[in-house]
């Protein structure tokens, strides 16, 4: 094997423009949320609002009806997998990555397992399942079902364990832009009519997770997936990958035909959601966060939405019906604000209102123009 002092370095203007051409945001795709959806490998989405602004930044003519029907119609479902968080994922991703990662959510039972004394995992799976494939439940009542059988076991621990030793998708309306509904679960099976799949080759999915965040080393991918031990199926594949170090001398990997454009390749501005996976999927994220910005997308475990400038975390940013609040960390140049002002036109027309916490709006678009109030943040 070739020592790593013979890989080619990419610095970070060349990972940083590597990167968001693989996440769709140097220029807006022509593609369908549903297949944007599958080349992400999901969006991540505690909150209801954040993939469909996800997909606003990457995709041409994107609307909102267009990922909400696609919930509708059960061709995707938000649900637990990756980082053991919420993430919206096609009805096959749903179906084969849960599995890829059921053991980490196994292994997160078992931190759980002083308030479960007593409590047999099978026998709460099989309760649990037979509990809420009789109609979605709230997690409220899941719990209440589960201490009639238990009512020594610690409650939170109870709804943890469900949460984790079952595949479990919210169903609809919630996650429904336009709509607002309470949570209620089901197993993915029961909600989308399919037997359950074995997991994905890991092979495969490191394949993926390079086409949509590389070129990556195997602490970015084990970060994004929530999982260890990937470095094996990283030395299987490496025959077939291209290889590269960053500035630090870390091995990165990638598909050899995937784009790696110029450093000096224009990136527009793009509006960024809490939670956008482009900030949460590597373990070094210089590649989209300066340094000296580290900490600062964030207050305590609640994620800002961010402007990308340049390809880089620019700043902040708010959206109240047609005003849009962007506090800039420095300095922007007057051609950099009128970038800035073009893509919150767009961001206001292809959105549309934001009332109601859980997204509601037509979906349509407003059909009026954006206006830009300019703030800074400093310190």
């Amino acid at each position: 094997m070739a020592s790593r002092t013979t890989h080619p370095v990419l610095g970070t203007r060349a990972l940083n423009r590597a990167t968001l051409a693989r996440q769709l945001l140097l220029r807006r795709a022509e593609m369908s949320a549903t297949d944007a959806v599958a080349h992400l490998v999901g969006l991540q989405a505690q909150n209801v609002k954040p993939p469909y602004f996800q997909l606003h930044a990457r995709l041409a003519g994107f609307r909102p009806a267009e990922l909400a029907g696609a919930m509708e119609a059960r061709e995707v479902v938000r649900m637990v997998t990756l980082r053991s968080t919420i993430h919206t994922h096609t009805a096959q991703d749903a179906l084969a990555l849960r599995p890829l990662v059921q053991p980490a959510r196994d292994r997160e039972v078992n931190q759980f397992r002083k308030g479960l004394v007593g409590v047999d995992p099978e026998r709460l799976a099989e309760r649990a399942r037979a509990f809420v494939e009789a109609e979605p439940r709230t997690m409220g009542e899941i719990r209440g079902d589960l201490l009639e059988q238990w009512p020594e076991a610690d409650p939170q621990s109870l709804s943890v364990a469900a949460r984790c030793l079952l595949p479990l998708v919210q169903v609809t309306p919630r996650g429904v832009w336009g709509r607002s509904g309470q949570v209620r679960l089901t197993t993915v099976e029961s909600w989308l009519g399919e037997p359950a799949r074995p997991a994905q080759p890991v092979d495969d999915v490191v394949l993926r997770y390079l086409a949509a965040f590389g070129p990556a080393s195997v602490k970015d991918m084990q970060l994004w997936a929530g999982l260890t031990r990937l470095k094996e199926a990283f030395e299987r594949l490496r025959p077939g990958l291209a290889v590269f170090r960053d500035g630090n001398g870390v091995e990165l990997f990638d598909l050899p035909d995937a784009p790696r454009p110029d450093p000096d390749t224009p990136a527009p501005p793009r509006f960024l959601p809490e939670f956008d996976n482009l900030l949460l999927s590597h373990a070094d994220r210089t590649r989209v966060v300066a340094p000296e910005l580290k900490g600062r997308t964030w207050t305590a475990n609640q994620a800002h939405r961010t402007l990308l400038v340049d390809g880089f975390v620019a700043g902040l940013w708010k959206k109240d019906g047609d005003l849009v609040t962007v506090e800039l960390f420095g300095r922007a140049s007057a051609a950099d604000k009128e970038e800035i002002v073009a893509e919150a036109e767009l961001l206001v027309t292809g959105m549309g209102e934001e009332d109601g916490a859980d997204g509601e709006g037509n979906g349509e678009g407003s059909g009026g123009r954006g206006r830009v109030r300019f703030g800074s943040i400093h310190g």
